[in-house]
């Protein structure tokens, strides 16, 4: 078991935690996921790497609340133990060692892409990072992800603060303005990283997207995470989670990023009547 020692709340349905796991943290690199577990009957819930350290033996992870298990992961407190904190798991982000990269979050993702911006710092890759969220309250990770980035952009949907839009818009802003992009990095929710795809393919970046939405088992097992790259049949959580965004079939990723949603609301409709 794994060892909470710190809980942050970062905005009413998102939280931060820092679990004591050093056999994770020793072996850890930017993009890879772990799969948590809270019960002996719960679900896996494959969540992304928001920063580790192998010195202190720990993993920082954010957890947004979007049903019954991610629920019980956020009610859970500093001093608790997760039952299963497996990892890390999945393919390290496909990083370049020069240029100019952008990465862009969206929602959760903004705690997401904070290591793979470490990471470039330290090569000396040059670092713009946009966020979008969908207003200021919702924000999350600013002086973290700020302090890894040469040039921070802020994009909510009511305009509350930063850009007034979606990041895919701020992003063709950049691109108009010959910011000199070589990269791009993602992660987000599907309708985004496929809008972003959309966006950046006229201009041939190389565009990179983590397809974590869809992965399930997390091993690879369950084959819940299959989709299409190049034409090739691929699994998002063993064969990625990073892929060529200009390759996947989205249409097929999006139907299932959507397989199990009624399932989803069941179970969140029987936690809260249990209550």
């Amino acid at each position: 078991m794994a060892r909470i020692i710190e809980k942050r709340h970062l905005t009413p349905v998102t939280k931060l935690f820092v679990v004591e796991a050093p056999l994770v943290a020793r072996n850890a690199a930017p993009g890879q996921f772990v799969i948590v577990r809270v019960s002996e009957s719960g679900e896996r819930v494959p969540i992304s790497i928001t920063d580790f350290s192998r010195q202190a033996g720990t993993i920082t992870i954010v957890v947004q609340v979007v049903g019954k298990t991610s629920g019980m992961i956020c009610a859970m407190e500093e001093g608790d133990e997760i039952l299963d904190f497996a990892g890390p798991l999945g393919r390290p982000a496909p990083l370049p060692e020069k240029g100019h990269v952008v990465l862009v979050g969206g929602g959760f993702g903004a705690g997401a892409i904070y290591p793979l911006a470490r990471e470039l710092q330290q090569r000396g890759v040059r670092v713009s990072a946009i966020v979008g969220a969908r207003n200021k309250e919702l924000l999350i990770l600013r002086e973290l992800l700020e302090s890894a980035s040469d040039d921070y952009h802020i994009c909510t949907d009511d305009g509350s603060i930063g850009h007034k839009g979606f990041v895919t818009e701020r992003l063709q802003d950049l691109l108009s303005a010959n910011a000199g992009f070589t990269h791009c990095f993602a992660i987000g929710p599907m309708p985004m990283m496929r809008a972003l795809a959309e966006a950046t393919k006229p201009s041939g970046l190389t565009t990179f997207v983590s397809l974590d939405p869809i992965m399930v088992d997390g091993t690879g097992m369950c084959g819940s995470c299959r989709v299409t790259v190049d034409g090739e049949l691929k699994f998002a959580c063993v064969d990625g989670p990073f892929f060529d965004a200009h390759k996947v079939n989205f249409d097929e990723a999006v139907v299932r990023s959507k397989m199990y949603v009624d399932e989803e609301r069941l179970a969140s409709e029987l936690a809260t009547a249990a209550r």
